[in-house]
């Protein structure tokens, strides 16, 4: 990736998505994030991050700052829905970023999921996959749209997500079996690195730490990026 357009981030007020963002920025790349607040937006504005106001549930505004005035070279969403949200964006808005991607003819598109979506169904327990099941259908259902695109994607599948600061410890495998945890601060890492990696092209990998992977699980293979 070029350090001439922008990569667009969606979910930048919290989490992964604003790690990621303030890791694009110390990488000296350009980052355009969509955040539904002032508030949200301010913090990021701090860092270097150019800042829009709009909803990922609303078609209009994604297309507006997708296919704005600002060339966008790469999508990168992390959203999901909060409990309290009564119309989760986990598929409805990933949906509206994917159309406006595919029409801005964008180079990748980067979607952050959760372990347990699609076949990594069987990496988590029968009681945890009860609890997240719909959101994960939701989850899923924005991955097989991707997928389906006809855009250049990475599916990453985060284990469970903790705060503290980046270990370095992050990995990537394409085995959908594998479970454990990971800080959201390495998960940011491992999607910047896919940004220029052509072997994570059309891959589908969970994220996680490799400190922090449950016991008792099979042999697996650490995906390899390459280049980047």
């Amino acid at each position: 990736m070029s350090n001439t357009s922008y990569i667009f981030v969606a979910g930048a007020s919290r989490g992964v998505g604003q790690e990621t963002a303030k890791y694009l920025i110390a990488q000296d790349m350009k980052v355009k994030a969509l955040l539904r607040t002032e508030v949200a937006a301010k913090g990021l504005e701090a860092t270097g991050v150019l800042t829009v106001i709009g909803d990922a549930l609303n078609v209009d505004n994604v297309e507006r700052e997708i296919l704005g005035n600002e060339p966008i070279q790469a999508v990168i969403s992390t959203l999901g829905g909060l409990p309290t949200n009564d119309v989760k964006p986990d598929f409805i808005g990933n949906k509206n970023l994917i159309d406006a991607a595919v029409k801005a003819e964008v180079q990748k598109f980067i979607l952050v999921t959760s372990i347990g979506a699609g076949d990594s169904v069987v990496a988590i327990p029968p009681q945890a996959l009860e609890a997240l099941k719909p959101v994960l259908i939701l989850k899923e259902q924005a991955e097989q749209y991707l997928m389906n695109s006809g855009l250049n994607y990475t599916i990453i599948r985060p284990g469970g997500l903790k705060s503290e600061p980046a270990t370095g410890n992050g990995i990537l495998t394409a085995d959908p079996r594998i479970v454990g945890s990971i800080h959201r601060a390495d998960v940011a890492q491992l999607v910047c690195r896919c940004l220029n990696s052509t072997n994570a092209n059309h891959q589908v990998l969970s994220a996680l730490d490799k400190n922090m992977i449950y016991p008792g699980l099979p042999e697996f293979i650490e995906f390899d990026l390459g280049n980047w």
